[in-house]
């Protein structure tokens, strides 16, 4: 399980655990699953798309950058 934060200047839009993230990143979108590489990435204005265990949840965002790191994944937007 990925732990997943999305936060924003004014207050955190989601926090918790996901089975996957989906992200637009300046070369298109791209999903994040467990285990995935160490990464930093710069965001675009799109839809980050959270798959959890038993929802799903979308946030439209302007731009943005994101850090995974030990199935920890941060977006500030």
């Amino acid at each position: 399980m990925l732990n997943i934060k999305i936060i924003t200047p004014e207050k955190t839009m989601f926090e918790g655990t996901a089975v996957q993230i989906t992200l637009p990143g300046s070369n298109g979108s791209f999903q994040v699953l467990n285990s995935h590489a160490a990464l930093v990435s710069n965001l675009v204005k799109g839809t980050i798309h959270v798959k959890t265990s038993t929802d799903n949840f979308k946030f439209d965002i302007q731009d943005g950058i994101v850090e995974i790191l030990n199935n920890q994944v941060v977006v500030l937007v």
